[in-house]
């Protein structure tokens, strides 16, 4: 089934309001914050006796401080309250707190100025869980990924815009400040305009009843995610992002001044390789997922994330500058394409970690309850944030240099990672799944939507070679439940992947009639609580390359369980090295050759109350065609 590029979604209402006002939006409190940051450091005289270091730290600090008190208020008003009409608000909000910085930049009123910042901060508090839960509701799952992709693009090319913008226009004298409040009010008002022309988005929970009180709500919100663990710890990784990222993008005015010897122009060219190669990576999600949500990308990213950190320590080590630079003297410096290319890949492969999180998030939260869980997730954001300044804070003053600080955030980040993906397997099995698929061979997928979404089901497949199950779970878009022969599920240092894998062991009944039994009862407990299950029904792999008889066990377990049954057929992957072909080993290895090309064909469901072995082994047959 063809499938249309996640751009096309900006053709279409559904979509292309909502992503233009929350661009606006990101661009909006970007451009006023920093233009705000420039004239206190640079002007400060005339407005503060304030240090401009106490400056560049209180006015981000003021930005982030409603997202810790107000998230919880902000997820209980977007679960309640029709979504396209609450934007509006909120978007007539931004109108009124920049038409009140306007006064404060008329009559230098600094204070005035200083409200509006609280105010873009609850204005981006209240937003936060509309923008999220929003797309569930419009978008197909299938649709998750790139949309997520579009909007993380957008949000950091509107910082990004936000920021150069807010830094350019503010220091045009004398008129500088007077544009900079016509405009943040003129991008207010675009962006209610793009607001009244998102379609209506039913309130998923209109009966709820608001708790005003911010921190027993806040910990009501998080205590319910920590019920999903999946739900709870990708809300953590999308923290632990946040993290990362604060910790290095704080360090780069400094980097570039001190260590890369630069002018203000490099530091703008750091946050614009960042903020491209985030969008880069956002946008690269949706073809390497294969339109799902594929979370075997968030560890491709934190490696990524690791990789470039620790390179970006070395270059900077490398890196030499007689004079002071400008950007194109940076890049022509020893060294300076080898630091932005490491900051550009820092922000692909950021892409590549937080938009699977965020698909799996709106995928796997109870609709109902999204909006909070969001919420919940920004406290921890903002929690983190605050960490990672305090962290940054606690090595520079113990003598760390700012190339230093980035091989440790790198080094932290990579024992994070090992940590959250120890406690969740299931990102570690898609990973080895999608690097399998996307290194040695290539996969088509028929029909992949007609394995379902939800529900419980019985998959069915032909039994070729040892990577089965792995092709098998990388073209599901939701985890499955493999039955396999005990001694393959005891095998030493592989066992510990099926049993993280939650793969169900089974033994004929005349070497182990218990284990028998009790893979009977495991695959009807799965099939109860709604889970996929895939088995191969031939009992063993083929030797031949044709398909065996199908045995009578899938007869006795759609007996017990009454659930649909969806055949499946493996093709290409006969005479593969792991394949039982009689072919000698060196001859197999090399037949196929790299990126040989398979395909996993799905079939129609079939009822259960005609699934019978003979049935379901001709559709099989009928689906692999002629092709082994």
């Amino acid at each position: 089934m063809s499938k249309s590029s996640q751009f096309t979604l900006l053709t279409q209402r559904r979509f292309a309001p909502f992503f233009w006002t929350q661009f606006l939006g990101a661009f909006n409190d970007n451009l006023f914050k920093t233009a705000l940051i420039v004239i206190l450091t640079f002007d400060a005289a005339k407005w503060t006796t304030l240090s401009p270091s106490m400056v560049t730290n209180l006015i981000p600090g003021l930005f982030i401080l409603p997202y810790v008190v107000f998230s919880a208020t902000a997820g209980q008003i977007a679960e309640k309250f029709e979504k396209s009409g609450l934007t509006r608000f909120i978007k007539w909000l931004e109108i009124g707190i920049m038409a009140v910085a306007g006064i404060g930049w008329f009559t230098h009123t600094l204070w005035l100025l200083i409200l509006a910042i609280v105010g873009m901060g609850t204005h981006s508090t209240l937003f936060g869980p509309v923008k999220y839960a929003y797309m569930p509701q419009q978008l197909k799952p299938e649709e998750l990924t790139g949309g997520n992709g579009m909007v993380e693009m957008g949000t950091f090319v509107g910082i990004l815009l936000g920021q150069i913008a807010g830094d350019v226009i503010v220091m045009q004298q004398p008129y500088g400040i007077h544009m900079v409040a016509a405009g943040t009010l003129l991008f207010a008002v675009l962006g209610l305009m793009a607001a009244y022309r998102i379609p209506v988005t039913p309130a998923p929970a209109a009966e709820l009843k608001i708790n005003w009180n911010p921190l027993t709500e806040s910990w009501r919100n998080i205590s319910y995610a920590k019920q999903n663990r999946t739900v709870f710890l990708s809300m953590l990784g999308n923290s632990w992002f946040w993290f990362y990222g604060a910790l290095v993008l704080a360090q780069f005015p400094v980097y570039a001044m001190n260590y890369l010897h630069g002018d203000h122009s490099v530091f703008v060219m750091l946050l614009t390789a960042f903020s491209l190669g985030i969008g880069a990576g956002s946008l690269l999600c949706e073809r390497l997922s294969g339109h799902k949500v594929e979370i075997g990308l968030v560890p491709f990213g934190s490696i990524g994330l690791s990789l470039f950190g620790v390179d970006l320590y070395f270059a900077s080590l490398g890196y030499t500058a007689a004079s002071s630079v400008d950007a194109l003297g940076m890049l022509a410096q020893p060294g300076g394409w080898r630091v932005a290319f490491d900051v550009v890949m820092i922000g692909v492969f950021g892409g590549f970690y937080i938009v699977p999180l965020f698909a799996l998030i709106q995928l796997r939260c109870d609709p109902k309850h999204l909006s909070r869980t969001i919420a919940g997730m920004n406290i921890l954001n903002a929690l983190f944030m605050v960490a990672a300044a305090g962290v940054a804070m606690l090595l520079l003053g113990h003598g760390f240099t700012i190339p230093q600080l980035f091989l440790a955030t790198a080094i932290m980040n990579a024992v994070v990672a090992v940590y959250i993906f120890s406690l969740v397997p299931e990102f570690l099995m898609r990973f080895l799944a999608w690097l399998l698929i996307h290194t040695l061979h290539r996969v088509k997928v028929q029909s992949a939507d007609r394995i379902p979404e939800e529900g419980a089901a019985v998959l069915v497949c032909n039994h070729v070679s040892y990577v089965d199950a792995i092709v098998i779970g990388a073209a599901s878009p939701r985890p499955i439940r493999f039955v396999m022969d005990h001694r393959i599920f005891n095998t030493p240092l592989l066992g510990w992947i099926f049993r993280t894998a939650k793969a169900i062991p089974i033994a004929p009944a005349k070497e182990d009639p218990w284990l028998l039994e009790k893979a009977y009862v495991d695959i009807a407990h799965a099939l109860h609580d709604g889970e996929l299950v895939c088995i191969f029904p031939e009992g063993r792999l083929t030797a031949t390359g044709e398909i065996n008889e199908f045995k009578g066990g899938i007869a006795k377990i759609i007996e017990r369980s009454q659930v649909p049954v969806i055949p499946m057929a493996l093709r290409g992957l006969w005479g593969h090295l792991l394949s039982r072909s009689k072919d000698n080993v060196f001859e197999r290895a090399f037949r196929k050759g790299l990126r040989s090309r398979l395909a996993l064909a799905v079939g129609q469901p079939v009822a259960p109350t005609v699934a019978t072995p003979e049935r379901l082994q001709q559709a099989v047959l009928d689906l692999r065609g002629d092709w082994k």
